[in-house]
């Protein structure tokens, strides 16, 4: 673990340079964190791309009073050699989550709905509709199957990776097995959740999912590189996204590195859970809004904030946001991307990685890896840290999961 006193704004803010370090390629935009500080953070992120093989990833460090480092290595387009840059458009996939789920508390504030409602007052067929509360589906304890680990689903996927999936569908994948367990007796991750509260928004509103959390969400931050793709078409300028995962199995690193180009592949299928696109600057302010919540009342953000334990060691998850060695927000991932965005509250600390890869090492994500790289320099006392998945169950491209054992 790596320790260094931090000296503010020693560099001047603008370094618009191009370094080569450790084979791989950094544009720096901006860093005024000490001089050590950053030369250690480099090392760490270039030796764990060297490590894992992973194409581009950028990094952005945030804390008042002490420093700012915002960086990409490596490149955005292995077909062209086209450097990352920290301007480009990324999918989110899970950290989506985190706006949907704001997108219904504010309905819980303007009184439309309430945390304790059942499903079933708004969307019909849902198994024990009458019994999951828009709460347990928010903090991730509805008990309703999570439709990404149907092998039907998993094979229509794989059959065609550019099809649009309506929520309907996915639903239907999901209600096609029985609920795992009772509403609010365990915690198990689940995709359905997120996508039944995008019904909701939709029903109590009667605007599209996109559009609502454009007016209500994207709009009042300025938010203005977020958007809620319909089709599987990228802002420009975007990172090409890699994935190892093909018909065959799952998102595991070949013996030789072989990886396909899913940028393009449709996001349909996490929908309301994990489809959304953003970049590092429009994260950047998001994080804090969602830590304070500047969106909310007071009392629904202390609700949400309201942490309990997960079945994954370490790790507390709230409505719609985890907690991890004090850090707080979401991961993402799906086919050829996974994100890290969260937010340190005792130090007002935020933290943005993406990568264009899914490619896991040894069964943990690559932004896993990352963040503790990362915050084992920058915040030794508040290490972000997930459990490694077994091999043998990353068998399907999550629309971007909460890394652990099971999922």
């Amino acid at each position: 673990m790596i320790r260094l006193r931090v000296v503010p704004a020693i560099l001047a803010a603008l370094l618009l340079v191009a370094t080569g370090l450790s084979g791989a390629q950094a544009r720096t935009v901006r860093q005024e964190f000490d001089p050590a500080l950053v030369e250690a953070l480099d090392k760490a992120v270039t030796d764990t791309m060297a490590k894992e093989r992973i194409p581009g990833v950028i990094v952005g460090v945030w804390i008042p009073g002490r420093g700012t480092y915002e960086k990409s290595f490596g490149v955005a387009d292995k077909s062209s050699g086209t450097p990352m840059k920290t301007d480009l458009h990324m999918r989110i996939g899970s950290v989506t989550k985190t706006f949907t789920v704001t997108g219904l508390l504010q309905l819980v504030d303007q009184g439309r709905v309430g945390l304790d409602d059942p499903v079933g007052k708004y969307v019909d067929g849902v198994p024990g509709g009458n019994r999951i509360t828009l709460r347990q589906l928010a903090d991730m304890r509805s008990g309703l199957f999570n439709y990404t680990e149907d092998d039907k689903w998993e094979k229509s996927l794989e059959a065609d990776p550019q099809q649009t999936f309506t929520p309907q569908q996915l639903l239907t994948y999901a209600f096609a097995h029985p609920p795992n367990f009772p509403p609010g007796s365990e915690w198990e991750y689940s995709n359905t959740n997120t996508v039944l509260l995008g019904l909701v928004i939709e029903k109590v509103t009667g605007q599209q999912l996109e559009d609502y959390l454009r007016q209500r969400v994207y709009a009042p931050l300025e938010l203005g590189r977020t958007s809620f793709p319909t089709d599987d078409a990228m802002p420009e300028p975007f990172a090409h996204g890699y994935t190892a995962y093909t018909k065959s199995g799952a998102a595991t690193a070949t013996p030789s590195g072989g990886t396909v180009d899913a940028t393009h592949w449709n996001p349909s299928w996490a929908w309301a859970a994990g489809a959304m696109i953003s970049d590092l600057d429009d994260l950047h302010t998001w994080l804090p809004a969602l830590a304070d919540g500047r969106l909310l009342n007071p009392a629904t953000q202390k609700e949400r904030l309201r942490f309990g334990p997960t079945s994954i060691p370490q790790v507390q998850y709230g409505l719609g946001i985890m907690r991890v060695g004090g850090w707080i927000g979401h991961n993402g991932e799906l086919p050829g991307y996974e994100t890290l965005a969260l937010q340190l509250p005792s130090q007002r600390a935020t933290l943005v990685i993406l990568v264009n890869s899914d490619t896991d090492y040894r069964g943990q994500s690559l932004s896993t890896m990352l963040g503790r790289a990362v915050t084992e320099i920058v915040t030794p006392r508040n290490v972000f840290d997930l459990p490694a998945a077994p091999q043998s169950e990353k068998s399907s491209p999550p629309p971007s999961r909460m890394p652990s054992p099971t999922s």
